[in-house]
């Protein structure tokens, strides 16, 4: 457990060795965290565009990004729908002889690791099974805006194969989450226990006990409280939106995958732009609080600067032109969503009546 998921993504490619001249792939779909930790370890970002059905990272991309520096894939589970695990862990291991080792860790995987940010979909399902176990380490986001909160907050989750120990890994990365002692605070409190070791130069990135404190209790209620609430939400937006042509769907559900329902990502058809920050302004003057998820990270001047073109991912683009995300949270009451469906639909309406 970590004070965010930003943390514990930079700490998994510290863990692996990831540093200047290699490459980590990861859909241009994303907020900026899941690349910027990339940079902070002197690394590339290897932006591949993604799905136009889920926004997911496109495995068909990926495949055509991997070259022998590719050290790490950083799939990216959006709205909480876990991505395509069983095609992105085939194209790895099918991958394997392009990868080139560089330390111990890399020698011993023997291929590209596989880092799922799953900052959304804690709880959600990919084939019956829950997010967390499909990736070689996962990691969560618990920040104030997730669908488990510890306020601010993260954790990683190591599903590394035999060839590593799991629990030997989980006590190394503790030791580098607190400036690399090798005793935390309960154990040094411990009778004649005081002395301590500082074994690497390590961060300070630790979870607080008061973040843990918080996050026990609202994991005792996820499972059977707050992804209930969050999905009957959901239910009920996508039956307002279904009978109207200009709706495009979130996929929430289907054969191999349930979302997490972290957010409700209603995609308006016909639109561009400029036409659909149009209606976000129309919506915000019926006083209802809207967003967009998220601006592509070659649309944000870092990314620009660095050389990344938006031209070079038609898919990322033409669904960011089109997302309006909608307000799921638990005190969400059925008279606010009902505020809620009725500004979307008199705002896309007006605005076509118009067109």
């Amino acid at each position: 457990c970590l004070n965010s998921a930003t943390a514990g993504l930079e700490l998994m490619l510290r863990w692996f060795g990831v540093g200047q001249g290699d490459e980590v792939i990861l859909p241009a779909y994303t907020y900026s965290a899941t690349a910027n930790v990339v940079v902070h370890c002197g690394a590339k970002p290897v932006f591949v565009d993604v799905n136009e059905s889920d926004f997911n990272i496109s495995v068909d991309a990926i495949k055509a990004a991997i070259t022998p520096k590719t050290k790490v894939i950083m799939p990216v589970d959006f709205a909480g729908l876990p991505c395509d695990y069983n095609r992105i862990n085939e194209l790895v291991h099918s991958s394997a002889h392009v990868f080139v080792a560089e330390n111990e860790r890399q020698s011993k995987l023997g291929r590209i690791m596989v880092l799922s940010d799953a900052a959304h979909s804690i709880g959600a399902r990919y084939h019956e099974q829950r997010t967390g176990v499909h990736a070689d380490a996962t990691v969560f986001s618990f920040h104030a805006v997730k669908n488990l909160t510890t306020a601010e907050g993260g954790a990683i989750a190591l599903n590394l194969p035999d060839a590593f120990n799991n629990d030997e890994e989980y006590f190394h990365l503790c030791v580098t989450a607190l400036h690399g002692q090798n005793k935390d605070a309960l154990a040094k409190m411990q009778k004649g226990n005081w002395k301590y070791d500082i074994v690497e130069a390590g961060y300070k990135c630790n979870m607080t006990d008061i973040m843990a404190a918080i996050g026990l209790v609202e994991l005792s209620r996820y499972e059977d409280e707050t992804l209930p609430v969050r999905k009957k939400i959901i239910e009920r937006y996508q039956k307002a939106f279904a009978p109207y042509s200009w709706a495009q769907l979130p996929i929430v559900e289907d054969n191999e995958r349930v979302s997490s329902f972290h957010l409700y990502p209603l995609r308006i058809n016909g639109i561009d732009e400029s036409r659909r920050d149009a209606i976000i302004q129309d919506i915000f003057n019926k006083d209802v609080s809207v967003n967009v998820h998220f601006i592509p990270l070659p649309l944000l001047s870092f990314y620009k600067k660095m050389g990344y073109s938006i031209e070079e991912y038609p898919i990322t683009y033409r669904n960011f032109c089109s997302e309006i995300s909608l307000p799921v949270f638990e005190d969400l009451t059925v008279e606010m969503q009902d505020v809620v469906i009725k500004a979307i639909i008199d705002s896309v309406e007006n605005h076509f009546s118009k067109n």
